[in-house]
């Protein structure tokens, strides 16, 4: 899908030069309307047209070709950071295609499923314009994203300026004794802390309630990568008896993250600004707990059951669904009642696989015939085809 472009024209008798009426001589005042009417409409325009603003998503698409001044989307603070930390641009890079994949993985039963555009600066299009549930889950998990991989980086040795948690030094207890800290904790702070200055910088520019909406859902996904630090430990001892262990901090696999901010998209709290324009209030009166760790929005979703170029919706058509299940990836959730067709189609799969010594598995490959599902196009009322005759 191509998200549309306005590109601004002269109208045909407007130039540099004043239009020469048909007698030859100079007319001045039909130059002068025509200039006030193209200005008034490139005026209207500009503030009637929404603006997809370009993101340091981007960044993901470049990969080593990360040139700072050259990365659309990014505000200063964040093209200043770029060129004091190039390797972290990289591995910035290396993050955002990872929770690219995370959300796809997330939402590939869904109608919206997470679709990217490719060599669009925006990433998502026009779809992230509204403040809505799948927006509040596209900036978390980014920001969880970013998190993850400068962490990684860090304790890799990857990045300059950071390294392992240098806090983790000495002895330590759990439930199972004491243990001594050692090897490398992942120095998740510091992530944290990049993480926060560098994504927060644009919407700390602007102060509305998609900026707050934004800096919330951010805090969220950075915590979400946090919240799954796991202690793991090595034994020492006559043959493994665990006498002694050393551990440290890792993080958890990118998709426990994923799996946490998925559950947090269905539970998402529609949210106001509050009257002094610092915070949120819950739209729902009735609502009792808090919103500190949950997913806020501000707008309700579309459908995305067709094709609506002006919401970045790419619709269901050709999408394939589950013929036999009841949920969001059934037929009928899927294709929006619209129906579906059926094709057969051959599949090969591995299968009747021994175990051969020593060490491999050697399998046969088969060959299914299965039927898949797509979902029928959006069809055109017949009155509406017969108005346009």
């Amino acid at each position: 899908m191509k998200i549309e472009m306005f590109c601004f024209f002269k109208p045909r008798g407007y130039s540099r030069t004043r239009a020469r009426s048909r007698n030859g001589t100079i007319s001045r005042h039909s130059s002068n309307s025509t200039s006030r009417l193209y200005f008034t409409f490139i005026l209207l325009l500009l503030i009637f047209t929404p603006r997809v603003d370009s993101s340091w998503w981007y960044i993901g698409a470049l990969g080593a070709r990360v040139i700072c001044d050259n990365i659309p989307g990014l505000v200063n603070k964040q093209r200043q950071l770029c060129q004091r930390h190039p390797d972290l641009m990289q591995s910035i890079g290396e993050g955002a295609k990872e929770w690219i994949r995370e959300c796809q993985h997330q939402f590939r039963h869904h109608r919206w499923n997470c679709s990217t555009l490719d060599r669009d600066h925006t990433v998502f299009g026009r779809v992230m314009l509204r403040s809505s549930r799948e927006a509040a889950f596209v900036y978390a998990i980014s920001s969880a994203g970013v998190v993850y991989a400068i962490t990684r980086a860090c304790s890799q040795g990857d990045l300059k300026i950071c390294s392992c948690d240098a806090q983790k030094r000495g002895q330590a207890s759990d439930d199972r004794g004491e243990f001594d800290w050692g090897d490398c904790s992942d120095n998740i702070n510091y992530g944290i802390k990049f993480t926060k200055t560098f994504v927060d910088a644009r919407e700390k520019m602007v102060k509305d309630a998609r900026a707050l909406m934004n800096l919330h859902n951010n805090r969220c996904g950075r915590m979400a990568v946090k919240r799954f630090m796991k202690l793991e430990c090595k034994c020492h001892g006559v043959s493994g008896s665990c006498a002694l262990r050393t551990c440290w901090l890792a993080m958890s696999d990118f998709r426990r993250t994923g799996d946490y901010l998925r559950k947090k998209y269905n539970t998402a709290i529609e949210v106001t600004m509050n009257q002094d324009g610092t915070g949120f209030m819950v739209a729902d009166k009735d609502f009792k707990g808090t919103t500190k760790n949950e997913l806020v929005y501000v707008e309700n979703s579309p459908d995305y059951c067709l094709m609506d170029r002006a919401a970045g919706s790419l619709g269901t058509a050709g999408r394939v669904c589950n013929k036999s299940s009841r949920g969001t990836d059934s037929c009928e959730v899927m294709c929006c009642g619209r129906g579906y067709d059926t094709m057969r189609a051959k599949r090969v799969t591995k299968c009747e696989c021994k175990f051969k010594w020593c060490c491999a598995v050697e399998c046969k490959d088969c060959e299914n015939t299965v039927d898949v599902h797509t979902c029928k196009p959006h069809r055109r009322p017949d009155w509406l085809d017969q108005t346009r005759r």
